[in-house]
């Protein structure tokens, strides 16, 4: 089948979910992208990302498989990315910011995830992304709408002007827990930390534990009013 880059070539509402992949299986909706469309699937290796992965796998669907390596992934993560890729027989491909961490130091300063967390985000994973999905016509997501207010308004198919790409997010119906008894039903690798009260990882600097009782995003850039990388980020939030 011919595949497009054309957003207009999508024919849906980027603010209302396609109705034709509601209620859908999230496999069977990487799959009918997969069929239309050159395909990218950038993942930090949640949970949400290791079901896809497993999805994408037991298909043999093709869509690239890549991840962003800030320089400041935690070990238990690089270890998960290895695991993953022995498992499945699959190559996840390390997409890499412009500078090394020492690199990005002598150019911005120091710890610059302390002073201005969004500039380091924009730096070590939406630039990297969005050079990296060039050639693409769609990308992947793992964000389901019960994980944040903003992201309660997701679509399943959407027209992402931030990267120019459709977006497909077939796990934004589901819930932690139906993503977690996918995971056990089909032993699937997931990141050790979160057995350690990680319920949300991303780079070690930016992350700690969630207290019992806290929000499951909570430990993102505590004491902060940031909630996203910016690889999800609506207009005008952060």
């Amino acid at each position: 089948m011919e595949r497009t880059s054309s957003l207009a070539a999508l024919e849906v509402d980027p603010d209302e979910p396609a109705p034709d992949l509601e209620g859908r299986d999230p496999a069977d909706i990487v799959a009918w992208v997969a069929e239309r469309h050159r395909v990218a699937f950038p993942t930090g290796f949640g949970v949400e990302g290791c079901a896809l992965i497993d999805m994408i796998a037991r298909r043999g669907l093709r869509v690239e498989l890549m991840t962003l390596d800030t320089g400041l992934l935690f070990p238990e993560t690089r270890a998960l990315w290895r695991r993953l890729e022995l498992c499945y027989g699959l190559p996840i491909r390390a997409v890499l910011p412009e500078r090394t961490v020492e690199e990005q130091a002598i150019r911005e300063g120091p710890s610059l995830w302390k002073r201005d967390p969004d500039r380091c985000c924009e730096l070590r994973k939406v630039g990297p992304l969005r050079r990296a999905l060039l050639g693409f016509d769609a990308w992947i997501s793992g964000v389901r709408r019960d994980q944040t207010p903003d992201r309660a308004r997701i679509a399943i198919v959407e027209a992402d002007t931030r990267f120019g790409l459709i977006k497909v997010s077939p796990l934004a119906a589901w819930t932690r827990e139906r993503v977690w008894d996918y995971v056990r039903a089909h032993d699937v690798p997931t990141n050790e930390l979160y057995q350690r009260g990680y319920p949300s990882i991303g780079c070690w600097p930016c992350t700690t534990a969630a207290l019992p009782g806290e929000d499951p995003r909570a430990g993102r850039w505590r004491g902060r009013a940031k909630t996203e990388c910016g690889l999800h980020q609506l207009a005008g939030r952060r």
